[in-house]
This record gives structure tokens, C-alpha cells and sequence, in this order.
């Protein structure tokens, strides 16, 4: 009978924690329910930025940097080794042609040019005193020559005195023939000395034409010399602005060393730069997109670099309005290079609700609800973003981040 009683209440118990569960579910369930229904989701205006939906021109863009450079731009280089003499004008002054920007301390040249003079002018004396020598030697051996001939002449008539003895018997033949040879000695000496006469002018044309050679070079070098001294004193070749110079008076310079850069503002060029996994996306004359603040300029793409620094190509962009009052020299601006261009598509203001993928989840704002969509993207840029499917012209949409409202279907919005 005990054991009846127990297994009873115990039973009672088990019905009253199963119905004491299934009241805790049931509760849990409606204020869900009223939580969802009276706390729903709402933004007001301000919360968001949108835009709206409108047909026009769309043009897909990569994203590169670039920095605003004058089209043109002059280095003027130390012409010696000098120290900094003293600096005239500073960064940033207009100048003229003709206007001295720099002066350099030449002293250390000019002791160098006042030597090359000294070593030009013993190199002449030089030159007159081998004229001198080799007309001498020349004067010397025709002489001699001189003495050959009258030699070879009177040999002629010691032969022929003593043909007429031997021939009247005053005189033997053994003396004829000594005659001969003698005439013979001569008459091969007097043709040596002729070959060394022809040898001699030769040697006098090569040895005078060597010294006037060097004198020659030494010449050019002095002309040369006073040339980068004349330029010791640095001044500008064309008009423009300076836009760095080197103003560490004292220091030490070498030639070729650069000492001041003018440029040209009267037009500008911008140096762009992008990763080299896009270099088969960009080519010359390709559209570009430069962005200063809120302005936006066109040019177009030339002089790619083939070398690729870092994983970086370089490239020059030749601007439409090169004069733009928007520019200035070394400033960093964005750059958009447009590889595609379609014209009378849907397009929908660029933001941070788009996140470069094909397929977006978006808000479309209808009579104060915000209403999630899913729609197709194609091109896009930094301003525009095609849209493909899932929205019409004139549809309003949020183009702030709604990352926060990724499982939310409707928003209410309110004033």
C-alpha cells in the first residue's frame, strides 16, 4: 500500500515539472514575440546616407598613386670641384634667365687653369725648339750632300785623268780601277744620304705633328677648364621657379654633384605608380582619373616604365589641363585608371555598402521601411557602382555600411 501511495506522488511531481517546463517555453516564446514585435529594428534619416538609382555612363577603374610633377624641370650640376661659395636665392623664388642663383669658390681651378696655361706655353716653346732642331739636321745633312756631290765630282775627274794616262801609258790599270771604287764609294754614300734626307723629313713632319697634337689637346682642356669656370657662377638658362636648392654654404661639391633644380609651373605632368600584379591592365594612352580633394582631372597614360622596383611599375600620366590651378609641385594624389567604359547603364553612387563582390545585399528605402534586396553588380569606380539586376531608376537605396543589419529583412525608419 505504501509503495501505491509513493509511486503516485511521484508521478504528480513529474506532471507538474513537465507542465512547469512547457509554461517556461510557452513564456520565453511570447516575449520573443513581443520583443520582436514592439522593438523592431528602426534608423532615423540621419543614421544613413543614400542615393538613388539614375541611368548614365560608368567607367570600370583600377586604383593607382601618383605625385604632381612640373612638365618640365632643369638640374643645374656643380661644373668643378668647389666648395659653396654663397647661395643668392632660395627655394621657391621666381628667376629670369640670366639671374644668379649660386656662386661656387673656383680658387682651386683657377690654380689648375693658371697650370695648364704655364704647361701650354712651355709645350710651344717646345715645339719651336724642335723646329729649330730639325731644321737644323736637315741643314746639316743637305750640306753634306752638298759635299758628296762635289766629292763624287771631283771622283769623276780623278777616273777619267787616269783612263787618259793609262790610255798614254803614264799609268797602270790597277789605278783606274782604284779610281772607280772610290767613285763608286761615293756615289753609294751620296745615296744613303739621300734616303736619310727623305727619312729626315718624314720624321720631322710626324715629330712636329705629335707636338702640335698634344698642344692641341692641351688647348682644349684650358678652353674647357675656363668654360666650367665661367659657369662656377651658377645661373639660370630659362625662367621658372627653384624648387630646391643646396644651401649648405662651405660644403664640399664635386663636378656633376647637383646644385639647384628649375621648373617649369606653368604646366604639370603626375608620376604614377601601381603594383605590378595590374601591369597587364594598363597600357599607353589608356583614360586617367586624377583626384585632388573634390576635383577631378583627366589625362591620359604614357611612358610605362619596363622595369618593375619593388614590385612596383611606374608610369607617366600627360594631363588634359596641365595649367590647373589645382596643382602643386611633389603633391600626392589618387589615381584611376579606366580599363572599360559603358554608357546608358543603371549606376548607383559608390559607398560603403558595396563591398567589390558581384552579388550585394542592400536597404531600398520605400514609404519609411527599409527593405533588404539582393542585387547584381558589374563595373565600378571610385564614384559609381553598374547595377546589373535587382534595382529600377529611381530606386532609393542606403549606401552606408549595414554590416550591423546583415540578418535584419526590414528596417523602420523614422524622422
Amino acid at each position: 500500500m505504501d509503495k501505491l501511495i509513493e509511486e503516485e506522488v511521484s508521478s504528480k511531481r513529474k506532471k507538474k515539472t513537465y507542465l512547469l517546463i512547457f509554461i517556461i517555453i510557452i513564456a520565453f516564446a511570447v516575449a520573443i514575440w513581443f520583443v520582436r514585435f514592439f522593438f523592431k529594428p528602426s534608423l532615423t534619416l540621419a543614421d544613413f546616407t543614400t542615393a538613388k538609382v539614375e541611368t548614365g555612363i560608368i567607367e570600370n577603374t583600377i586604383n593607382a598613386t601618383g605625385e604632381v610633377l612640373p612638365e618640365f624641370e632643369e638640374v643645374l650640376t656643380s661644373p668643378i670641384n668647389a666648395s659653396i661659395k654663397n647661395v643668392l636665392m632660395d627655394a621657391g623664388n621666381k628667376v629670369k634667365k640670366g639671374q644668379s642663383i649660386l656662386s661656387l669658390d673656383k680658387s682651386v681651378s683657377e690654380t689648375e687653369y693658371g697650370k695648364l696655361q704655364f704647361q701650354m706655353e712651355s709645350k710651344e716653346n717646345e715645339i719651336r725648339k724642335l723646329k729649330l732642331d730639325l731644321e737644323k739636321s736637315f741643314f746639316d745633312i743637305k750640306s753634306n750632300n752638298s759635299i758628296k756631290q762635289l766629292r763624287i765630282s771631283n771622283l769623276n775627274d780623278a777616273v777619267s785623268s787616269a783612263k787618259r794616262l793609262l790610255k798614254a801609258g803614264g799609268g797602270t790599270k790597277e789605278d783606274v780601277e782604284a779610281a772607280e771604287l772610290n767613285l763608286k764609294v761615293a756615289e753609294l754614300e751620296k745615296l744613303q744620304l739621300e734616303n736619310e734626307i727623305r727619312s729626315k723629313q718624314q720624321t720631322m713632319k710626324i715629330e712636329i705633328r705629335e707636338a702640335e697634337i698634344s698642344l692641341a689637346i692641351q688647348r682644349k682642356d684650358l678652353d674647357a677648364l675656363k668654360r666650367k669656370l665661367d659657369l662656377a657662377d651658377v645661373i639660370a638658362t630659362r625662367p621658372g621657379v627653384i624648387t630646391w636648392v643646396n644651401k649648405n654654404i662651405g660644403s664640399s661639391v664635386h663636378e656633376g654633384d647637383a646644385l639647384v633644380r628649375i621648373a617649369d609651373l606653368s604646366g604639370f605632368k603626375v608620376a604614377g605608380s601601381m603594383s605590378d600584379n595590374l601591369l597587364d591592365k594598363i597600357h599607353n594612352n589608356m583614360t586617367a582619373i586624377i583626384r585632388i580633394g573634390n576635383t577631378q582631372l583627366r589625362g591620359s597614360v604614357v611612358n610605362i616604365s619596363p622595369a618593375v622596383n619593388n614590385a612596383i611599375v611606374s608610369f607617366d600620366i600627360q594631363l588634359n589641363e596641365k595649367d590647373s590651378k589645382e596643382l602643386r609641385p611633389n603633391q600626392k594624389v589618387d589615381v584611376f585608371l579606366v580599363t572599360a567604359t559603358r554608357n546608358g547603364v543603371l549606376r548607383l553612387a559608390n559607398g560603403p555598402a558595396f563591398n567589390g563582390s558581384n552579388l550585394q545585399e542592400v536597404f531600398v528605402l520605400k514609404n519609411g521601411v527599409a527593405e533588404r534586396r539582393s542585387v547584381k553588380t558589374g563595373l565600378s569606380n571610385f564614384d559609381y557602382v553598374e547595377i546589373l539586376s535587382g534595382l529600377k531608376a529611381g530606386d532609393e537605396v542606403i549606401t552606408s555600411d549595414m554590416g550591423d543589419y546583415k540578418n535584419t529583412k526590414t528596417i523602420t525608419i523614422s524622422n
